[in-house]
């Protein structure tokens, strides 16, 4: 049994799935590029673990 040509509705919705690919791909690469960024510069990397953390702190003059 061939094959038949494929619908139009198939293709719109292969058009919308690679839209979507290319979207999450580029959120990836600009989260990835941001911590890259951060690690390279040398700053503490701090989790909000509940704990008390100094440098959150203001300092009152």
């Amino acid at each position: 049994m061939a094959l038949g040509r494929d619908h139009e509705l198939h293709r719109r919705r292969g058009g919308r799935n690679t839209g979507v690919a290319l979207a999450l791909g580029a959120l990836i690469v600009v989260i990835f590029g941001l911590t890259v960024a951060k690690v390279e510069r040398g700053e503490p990397l701090e989790a909000y673990d509940h704990s008390f953390r100094p440098s959150l702190m203001e300092y009152a003059e």
